[in-house]
Protein backbone atom coordinates (compact mmCIF):
# COMPACT_ATOMS: atom_id res chain seq x y z
CA UNK A 1 0.00 0.00 0.00
CA UNK A 2 1.32 3.60 -0.93
CA UNK A 3 1.22 5.61 1.91
CA UNK A 4 1.83 9.35 2.74
CA UNK A 5 0.66 12.17 4.60
CA UNK A 6 0.95 14.79 7.53
CA UNK A 7 2.22 14.53 11.30
CA UNK A 8 1.75 17.97 13.88
CA UNK A 9 4.56 17.91 16.09
CA UNK A 10 5.09 20.35 18.90
CA UNK A 11 8.32 22.39 18.43
CA UNK A 12 11.02 21.51 20.86
CA UNK A 13 14.55 23.49 21.01
CA UNK A 14 17.80 22.69 21.32
CA UNK A 15 20.60 20.67 19.70
CA UNK A 16 21.06 17.13 19.71
CA UNK A 17 23.96 15.81 21.90
CA UNK A 18 27.61 13.99 20.30
CA UNK A 19 26.93 10.88 22.39
CA UNK A 20 23.20 10.91 20.84
CA UNK A 21 24.10 11.91 16.96
CA UNK A 22 26.65 9.55 16.78
CA UNK A 23 24.49 6.42 18.07
CA UNK A 24 21.29 7.20 16.03
CA UNK A 25 23.69 7.39 12.28
CA UNK A 26 24.72 3.86 13.28
CA UNK A 27 21.62 2.51 14.14
CA UNK A 28 19.99 4.23 11.37
CA UNK A 29 22.19 2.60 8.83
CA UNK A 30 21.77 -0.61 10.60
CA UNK A 31 17.72 -0.52 10.01
CA UNK A 32 17.97 1.00 7.02
CA UNK A 33 20.40 -1.78 5.36
CA UNK A 34 18.66 -4.49 7.13
CA UNK A 35 15.37 -3.39 5.11
CA UNK A 36 17.25 -3.29 1.97
CA UNK A 37 18.67 -6.42 2.54
CA UNK A 38 15.43 -8.11 3.45
CA UNK A 39 12.84 -6.16 1.08
CA UNK A 40 14.86 -3.71 -1.16
CA UNK A 41 14.78 -0.35 -1.65
CA UNK A 42 11.38 -0.08 -2.78
CA UNK A 43 10.12 -0.91 0.83
CA UNK A 44 12.49 1.76 2.71
CA UNK A 45 11.30 4.65 0.22
CA UNK A 46 7.40 3.61 1.00
CA UNK A 47 8.56 3.58 4.49
CA UNK A 48 10.16 6.67 4.55
CA UNK A 49 6.55 8.04 3.02
CA UNK A 50 4.49 7.10 5.76
CA UNK A 51 4.73 9.58 8.92
CA UNK A 52 3.87 7.05 11.66
CA UNK A 53 6.92 4.61 10.74
CA UNK A 54 9.48 7.35 10.36
CA UNK A 55 7.82 8.79 14.03
CA UNK A 56 8.75 5.47 15.02
CA UNK A 57 11.88 5.57 13.90
CA UNK A 58 13.01 8.74 15.45
CA UNK A 59 11.19 7.09 18.83
CA UNK A 60 13.95 3.70 18.75
CA UNK A 61 16.74 6.19 17.67
CA UNK A 62 15.94 7.16 21.34
CA UNK A 63 14.67 11.00 20.11
CA UNK A 64 11.72 12.46 22.06
CA UNK A 65 8.86 10.43 20.84
CA UNK A 66 6.86 13.16 19.46
CA UNK A 67 8.79 16.56 19.35
CA UNK A 68 9.28 18.13 15.65
CA UNK A 69 12.99 17.70 16.24
CA UNK A 70 12.42 14.19 15.07
CA UNK A 71 12.56 15.10 11.72
CA UNK A 72 15.52 17.41 11.25
CA UNK A 73 17.38 14.62 13.71
CA UNK A 74 16.35 11.66 11.70
CA UNK A 75 16.72 13.17 8.02
CA UNK A 76 20.11 14.06 9.49
CA UNK A 77 21.44 11.19 10.73
CA UNK A 78 20.45 9.12 7.61
CA UNK A 79 22.11 11.41 5.32
CA UNK A 80 25.59 10.85 7.46
CA UNK A 81 24.54 7.07 7.37
CA UNK A 82 23.91 6.26 4.06
CA UNK A 83 25.34 8.36 1.71
CA UNK A 84 28.64 7.69 2.44
CA UNK A 85 28.22 4.21 1.24
CA UNK A 86 25.15 5.33 -1.32
CA UNK A 87 26.52 3.71 -4.22
CA UNK A 88 26.70 0.68 -2.67
CA UNK A 89 23.08 0.47 -1.04
CA UNK A 90 21.68 2.29 -4.63
CA UNK A 91 20.14 4.65 -1.95
CA UNK A 92 20.36 8.84 -2.06
CA UNK A 93 19.74 10.91 0.94
CA UNK A 94 19.23 14.73 -0.82
CA UNK A 95 18.57 17.91 1.03
CA UNK A 96 18.37 19.11 4.60
CA UNK A 97 17.59 21.89 7.12
CA UNK A 98 17.58 25.07 6.18
CA UNK A 99 20.63 26.20 3.68
CA UNK A 100 20.81 22.15 3.13
CA UNK A 101 17.34 22.57 1.59
CA UNK A 102 18.47 24.47 -0.99
CA UNK A 103 21.31 22.47 -1.95
CA UNK A 104 18.89 19.46 -3.12
CA UNK A 105 18.28 20.62 -6.74
CA UNK A 106 22.18 20.38 -7.05
CA UNK A 107 22.88 16.93 -5.28
CA UNK A 108 20.35 15.69 -7.35
CA UNK A 109 21.83 16.81 -10.53
CA UNK A 110 25.19 14.82 -9.34
CA UNK A 111 23.03 11.89 -8.16
CA UNK A 112 21.11 11.47 -11.52
CA UNK A 113 24.79 12.04 -13.39
CA UNK A 114 26.27 9.17 -11.76
CA UNK A 115 22.92 7.15 -12.13
CA UNK A 116 21.59 7.89 -15.25
CA UNK A 117 18.48 9.05 -14.42
CA UNK A 118 16.66 12.47 -15.57
CA UNK A 119 17.89 15.11 -13.19
CA UNK A 120 15.65 17.48 -14.53
CA UNK A 121 12.64 15.46 -13.80
CA UNK A 122 13.93 15.20 -9.98
CA UNK A 123 14.86 18.49 -9.30
CA UNK A 124 11.50 19.57 -10.72
CA UNK A 125 9.70 16.51 -8.51
CA UNK A 126 11.59 18.44 -5.70
CA UNK A 127 10.89 21.94 -6.37
CA UNK A 128 7.07 21.15 -6.58
CA UNK A 129 6.62 19.03 -3.49
CA UNK A 130 8.28 22.04 -1.65
CA UNK A 131 5.74 24.43 -3.56
CA UNK A 132 2.37 22.43 -3.19
CA UNK A 133 3.32 22.07 0.36
CA UNK A 134 4.36 25.89 0.79
CA UNK A 135 2.37 27.48 -1.66
CA UNK A 136 -0.77 26.01 -3.30
CA UNK A 137 -1.73 24.31 0.20
CA UNK A 138 -1.11 27.82 2.79
CA UNK A 139 -2.35 26.37 5.94
CA UNK A 140 0.11 28.46 8.33
CA UNK A 141 3.33 26.11 7.96
CA UNK A 142 6.25 27.70 6.05
CA UNK A 143 8.78 25.10 4.72
CA UNK A 144 12.18 24.96 6.46
CA UNK A 145 13.24 21.22 6.03
CA UNK A 146 13.02 19.69 2.65
CA UNK A 147 14.74 16.14 2.21
CA UNK A 148 14.91 14.07 -0.96
CA UNK A 149 15.03 10.16 -0.51
CA UNK A 150 16.23 8.25 -3.62
CA UNK A 151 16.57 4.92 -5.06
CA UNK A 152 18.50 4.16 -7.78
CA UNK A 153 15.63 2.69 -9.72
CA UNK A 154 14.04 6.16 -9.24
CA UNK A 155 11.40 5.94 -6.84
CA UNK A 156 11.61 8.85 -4.26
CA UNK A 157 10.30 9.78 -1.08
CA UNK A 158 9.86 13.47 -0.02
CA UNK A 159 9.84 14.40 3.71
CA UNK A 160 9.78 18.00 4.53
CA UNK A 161 8.64 20.12 7.26
CA UNK A 162 6.84 23.28 7.79
CA UNK A 163 7.13 25.71 11.06
CA UNK A 164 3.64 27.65 12.44
CA UNK A 165 5.38 30.18 14.92
CA UNK A 166 1.40 30.95 16.05
CA UNK A 167 0.94 27.74 17.48
CA UNK A 168 3.70 26.67 18.01
CA UNK A 169 3.86 23.20 16.26
CA UNK A 170 5.12 22.10 13.01
CA UNK A 171 3.70 19.87 10.64
CA UNK A 172 5.70 17.40 8.77
CA UNK A 173 4.86 16.39 5.06
CA UNK A 174 5.83 13.19 3.67
CA UNK A 175 5.06 12.11 -0.65
CA UNK A 176 5.63 9.37 -2.33
CA UNK A 177 6.66 9.13 -6.27
CA UNK A 178 4.20 6.18 -6.75
CA UNK A 179 1.60 7.17 -4.30
CA UNK A 180 0.36 9.97 -7.08
CA UNK A 181 -0.14 10.59 -10.45
CA UNK A 182 -0.56 14.26 -10.52
CA UNK A 183 1.12 16.93 -8.17
CA UNK A 184 -1.53 19.11 -8.94
CA UNK A 185 -4.69 16.60 -7.89
CA UNK A 186 -4.45 15.42 -4.20
CA UNK A 187 -0.36 14.57 -4.61
CA UNK A 188 -1.04 13.36 -1.22
CA UNK A 189 -2.69 9.71 -0.31
CA UNK A 190 -4.36 12.23 2.43
CA UNK A 191 -4.00 16.03 2.42
CA UNK A 192 -5.17 16.89 5.90
CA UNK A 193 -4.86 18.81 9.11
CA UNK A 194 -6.66 21.45 11.31
CA UNK A 195 -8.44 24.16 9.38
CA UNK A 196 -6.10 26.96 9.31
CA UNK A 197 -8.54 28.97 6.89
CA UNK A 198 -8.93 29.05 3.38
CA UNK A 199 -6.25 28.16 0.89
CA UNK A 200 -4.83 31.04 -0.59
CA UNK A 201 -4.12 31.90 -4.44
CA UNK A 202 -0.16 30.92 -5.63
CA UNK A 203 2.26 34.14 -5.28
CA UNK A 204 5.38 32.42 -5.73
CA UNK A 205 7.16 33.82 -8.78
CA UNK A 206 7.65 30.50 -10.46
CA UNK A 207 4.33 29.10 -10.46
CA UNK A 208 2.94 30.02 -13.38
CA UNK A 209 2.84 26.67 -14.57
CA UNK A 210 1.45 25.06 -11.62
CA UNK A 211 -1.18 27.84 -10.91
CA UNK A 212 -3.90 27.49 -13.15
CA UNK A 213 -4.50 23.81 -12.09
CA UNK A 214 -4.15 24.04 -8.55
CA UNK A 215 -6.68 27.28 -8.68
CA UNK A 216 -9.13 24.53 -10.08
CA UNK A 217 -8.25 21.54 -7.47
CA UNK A 218 -9.08 24.30 -4.77
CA UNK A 219 -12.29 25.17 -6.44
CA UNK A 220 -13.48 21.63 -7.21
CA UNK A 221 -12.10 20.25 -3.52
CA UNK A 222 -12.39 23.47 -1.36
CA UNK A 223 -12.26 21.58 1.95
CA UNK A 224 -8.87 19.63 1.28
CA UNK A 225 -6.91 21.19 4.05
CA UNK A 226 -9.63 20.25 6.86
CA UNK A 227 -10.23 16.54 5.67
CA UNK A 228 -9.51 14.13 8.63
CA UNK A 229 -8.09 10.95 7.50
CA UNK A 230 -6.19 8.19 8.85
CA UNK A 231 -2.63 8.93 7.64
CA UNK A 232 -3.09 12.14 9.97
CA UNK A 233 -0.59 12.06 13.25
CA UNK A 234 -1.36 14.73 15.54
CA UNK A 235 1.34 14.63 18.70
CA UNK A 236 0.04 15.75 21.81
CA UNK A 237 1.61 18.71 23.56
CA UNK A 238 2.81 17.04 26.54
CA UNK A 239 6.20 15.68 26.75
CA UNK A 240 5.99 12.87 29.03
CA UNK A 241 5.09 9.42 27.42
CA UNK A 242 1.20 8.32 29.15
CA UNK A 243 -0.38 5.06 28.97
CA UNK A 244 -3.45 6.58 26.50
CA UNK A 245 -0.50 7.48 24.03
CA UNK A 246 0.54 3.49 23.75
CA UNK A 247 -1.05 0.30 22.94
CA UNK A 248 -0.21 -1.79 25.98
CA UNK A 249 -0.94 -5.10 24.72
CA UNK A 250 1.64 -4.46 21.83
CA UNK A 251 3.98 -3.05 24.34
CA UNK A 252 3.16 -5.46 27.24
CA UNK A 253 3.80 -8.37 24.78
CA UNK A 254 7.50 -7.01 23.51
CA UNK A 255 8.36 -6.57 27.44
CA UNK A 256 7.10 -10.35 28.11
CA UNK A 257 8.87 -11.42 25.39
CA UNK A 258 12.34 -9.83 26.52
CA UNK A 259 11.49 -10.49 30.44
CA UNK A 260 9.14 -13.21 31.27
CA UNK A 261 9.90 -15.60 28.70
CA UNK A 262 12.53 -18.21 27.85
CA UNK A 263 13.98 -17.67 24.60
CA UNK A 264 15.30 -20.97 24.70
CA UNK A 265 12.18 -22.30 24.25
CA UNK A 266 11.91 -20.69 20.65
CA UNK A 267 14.57 -22.90 18.46
CA UNK A 268 14.54 -19.56 16.17
CA UNK A 269 15.93 -17.41 18.67
CA UNK A 270 18.97 -19.58 19.83
CA UNK A 271 21.19 -17.19 18.51
CA UNK A 272 20.39 -14.70 20.80
CA UNK A 273 20.04 -16.96 23.81
CA UNK A 274 22.24 -15.12 26.19
CA UNK A 275 21.84 -11.32 25.42
CA UNK A 276 20.14 -9.88 28.62
CA UNK A 277 16.67 -8.85 28.76
CA UNK A 278 17.04 -5.23 28.89
CA UNK A 279 18.42 -5.93 25.28
CA UNK A 280 16.37 -8.28 24.31
CA UNK A 281 13.69 -5.41 24.64
CA UNK A 282 15.39 -2.79 22.83
CA UNK A 283 16.40 -5.43 20.02
CA UNK A 284 12.48 -6.90 19.57
CA UNK A 285 11.49 -2.80 19.01
CA UNK A 286 14.04 -2.20 16.71
CA UNK A 287 12.95 -5.32 15.03
CA UNK A 288 9.45 -4.25 14.66
CA UNK A 289 10.79 -1.18 12.95
CA UNK A 290 12.65 -3.31 10.61
CA UNK A 291 10.00 -5.69 9.78
CA UNK A 292 6.57 -4.82 11.22
CA UNK A 293 3.85 -4.03 8.46
CA UNK A 294 2.67 -0.25 8.28
CA UNK A 295 -0.61 -1.09 10.37
CA UNK A 296 1.23 -2.02 13.68
CA UNK A 297 2.81 1.58 13.87
CA UNK A 298 -0.06 3.91 15.15
CA UNK A 299 1.61 4.21 18.34
CA UNK A 300 5.06 5.73 18.09
CA UNK A 301 5.83 6.37 21.85
CA UNK A 302 5.81 2.53 22.12
CA UNK A 303 8.83 2.60 20.66
CA UNK A 304 10.53 4.79 22.84
CA UNK A 305 10.61 2.15 25.47
CA UNK A 306 13.40 0.73 23.12
CA UNK A 307 16.56 3.45 24.09
CA UNK A 308 14.40 5.84 26.03
CA UNK A 309 14.36 9.75 24.93
CA UNK A 310 17.48 12.05 25.32
CA UNK A 311 15.30 14.39 27.72
CA UNK A 312 14.74 11.47 29.84
CA UNK A 313 11.16 10.66 28.40
CA UNK A 314 10.04 7.91 29.11
CA UNK A 315 13.57 7.13 30.80
CA UNK A 316 17.16 7.99 30.07
CA UNK A 317 18.91 6.56 26.67
CA UNK A 318 20.49 3.15 27.98
CA UNK A 319 23.93 4.02 26.35
CA UNK A 320 25.04 0.41 27.22
CA UNK A 321 21.75 -1.45 25.99
CA UNK A 322 22.03 0.90 22.56
CA UNK A 323 25.43 0.04 21.92
CA UNK A 324 24.94 -3.37 22.07
CA UNK A 325 21.68 -3.24 20.19
CA UNK A 326 23.96 -1.79 17.72
CA UNK A 327 26.63 -4.16 17.69
CA UNK A 328 24.22 -6.98 17.18
CA UNK A 329 22.99 -5.67 14.02
CA UNK A 330 26.02 -4.60 12.75
CA UNK A 331 27.54 -8.57 13.20
CA UNK A 332 24.48 -9.86 11.56
CA UNK A 333 24.51 -7.54 9.00
CA UNK A 334 28.33 -8.40 8.29
CA UNK A 335 27.59 -12.01 8.31
CA UNK A 336 24.81 -11.48 5.81
CA UNK A 337 27.24 -10.12 3.22
CA UNK A 338 29.14 -13.34 3.30
CA UNK A 339 25.69 -15.71 2.99
CA UNK A 340 25.66 -16.09 6.59
CA UNK A 341 21.65 -14.53 7.71
CA UNK A 342 21.28 -16.38 10.54
CA UNK A 343 21.25 -13.56 13.18
CA UNK A 344 19.34 -11.33 11.17
CA UNK A 345 16.88 -14.26 10.86
CA UNK A 346 16.91 -14.55 14.46
CA UNK A 347 16.31 -10.22 14.99
CA UNK A 348 13.64 -10.96 12.25
CA UNK A 349 12.38 -13.42 14.66
CA UNK A 350 12.05 -11.35 17.69
CA UNK A 351 8.89 -8.81 16.42
CA UNK A 352 7.34 -12.26 15.07
CA UNK A 353 7.40 -13.85 18.59
CA UNK A 354 6.20 -10.66 20.07
CA UNK A 355 3.21 -10.49 17.32
CA UNK A 356 2.65 -14.20 18.25
CA UNK A 357 2.32 -13.63 21.93
CA UNK A 358 0.73 -10.45 21.85
CA UNK A 359 -2.49 -12.45 21.01
CA UNK A 360 -3.23 -13.97 23.64
CA UNK A 361 -1.78 -11.27 25.89
CA UNK A 362 -3.84 -9.49 28.56
CA UNK A 363 -2.11 -6.18 29.64
CA UNK A 364 -1.43 -6.40 33.47
CA UNK A 365 1.12 -4.52 34.09
CA UNK A 366 1.22 -1.07 35.37
CA UNK A 367 2.32 1.39 33.42
CA UNK A 368 3.60 3.93 35.91
CA UNK A 369 5.54 1.37 37.45
CA UNK A 370 7.54 0.29 34.04
CA UNK A 371 8.61 3.43 33.76
CA UNK A 372 9.66 3.92 37.46
CA UNK A 373 11.18 0.92 37.26
CA UNK A 374 12.85 1.73 33.67
CA UNK A 375 13.88 4.73 35.91
CA UNK A 376 15.29 3.31 38.63
CA UNK A 377 17.55 0.54 36.91
CA UNK A 378 18.81 3.23 34.08
CA UNK A 379 22.15 3.60 35.82
CA UNK A 380 23.07 0.47 35.29
CA UNK A 381 22.79 0.48 31.64
CA UNK A 382 24.53 4.02 31.70
CA UNK A 383 21.59 5.98 31.45
CA UNK A 384 21.97 9.31 29.84
CA UNK A 385 20.14 12.82 29.10
CA UNK A 386 20.70 16.05 27.98
CA UNK A 387 21.46 17.27 31.69
CA UNK A 388 23.78 14.34 32.27
CA UNK A 389 24.20 10.27 33.52
CA UNK A 390 21.38 8.87 35.13
CA UNK A 391 21.85 8.83 38.77
CA UNK A 392 21.44 5.21 41.57
CA UNK A 393 18.24 5.60 43.14
CA UNK A 394 18.01 6.53 47.17
CA UNK A 395 17.44 3.13 49.12
CA UNK A 396 13.63 4.56 49.95
CA UNK A 397 12.69 4.90 45.87
CA UNK A 398 15.19 1.22 45.60
CA UNK A 399 12.59 -0.10 47.85
CA UNK A 400 9.51 1.30 46.81
CA UNK A 401 10.44 -0.04 43.09
CA UNK A 402 11.30 -3.61 44.60
CA UNK A 403 8.03 -3.67 45.76
CA UNK A 404 6.47 -3.79 42.79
Amino acid sequence: MNRSGHADLPLHYGTVPPWLASRMAKLGRAITESILIEYGSQTFIQRMSDPLWFQSLGAVMGMDWHSSGITTSVVGALKRAINPISDELGLYVCGGRGKYSRQTPNELVKVAMKTGLNGDELVRSSKLSARVDNTAIQDGFSIYLHSFFLAKDGEWAVVQQGMNEGTGYARRYHWHSKAFQDFLKEPHTSVIGHNQGEILNLTAKDADKTKSGILEMTKEKPNIISREAQRYVLMPAHHDVRAEDIDLKRLGSALALAHDTDISNFEELLLLKGVGPRTLQSLTLVSEVIHGTLSRFTDPARFSFAHGGKDGHPFPVPLKTYDETLSILRTGLEKAKIGHSDKLKAVRSLSQISERLEKSFKPNTNFEEVIAKERAESYKYGGMTVKGPAKKPTERVTRQIELF
